[in-house]
């Protein structure tokens, strides 16, 4: 197999053997999971396989490594918002989520940088407050979105009693997205 390096395109190839060592087929070098957790720092785009059967295993490899950023006490996912995730796994629901975490996710990483320089390390500063007060009517908007498909305002349960799924879903999206775009137009103000 060829060699993928930074300087070709596509991402790096590292296989995963049956014994757990993980091969950088880039570096012909055994890496462990912080050499991946630094690659994914640096920006350096790689796929995981199964040495064996050429399955992709990279979303195993990445959740393990934040499975074990959160075991040395650097807890980026609170607790609530853990067992909201739990909830959705099986529901109506879970199509949408993957693609409404990527969207925010990709939203604060392109404002990162801009936001910390003009935040510094201080929490006090209004802009964190602006900040935080958006993502909590942004949470509460999608939170809303979600008991409206839902009856009762459980995830997951039948919907016998819910309005059909058409009416209001539009809306509710339509209005989700005006948010995003809000927070978007503040923090690029900011930059």
């Amino acid at each position: 197999m060829a060699k993928t390096s930074k300087n070709t395109s596509g991402p790096v190839i590292i296989k995963k053997y049956a014994n757990r060592r993980l091969y950088d087929t880039a570096r012909s070098a055994y890496i462990t999971l912080d050499d991946l957790k630094a690659m994914v720092h640096e920006g350096t785009d790689f796929v995981v396989q199964d040495a064996k059967t050429g399955e992709d295993l990279t979303h195993c490899v990445l959740t393990q490594i934040i499975f074990e950023q959160e075991t040395q006490g650097q807890h980026l996912l609170p607790i609530d918002f853990l067992r909201q995730l739990i909830r959705f796994y099986g529901d109506s629901m879970q199509n949408i989520v993957p693609g409404f975490l990527d969207m925010s996710m990709n939203s604060l990483a392109k404002s990162k940088d801009r936001f910390a320089s003009q935040m510094g390390s201080s929490s006090a500063n209004p802009l964190f407050g602006m900040f935080e007060e958006q993502v909590r009517q942004n949470m509460a908007l999608f939170e809303q979105t979600l008991k409206s498909m839902s009856s009762f305002g459980t995830y997951g349960s039948a919907q016998r009693h819910a309005k059909p799924a058409s009416e209001g879903r539009e809306d509710d999206l339509d209005d989700l997205r005006a948010q995003m775009a809000t927070m978007q137009d503040k923090l690029d103000k900011m930059g």
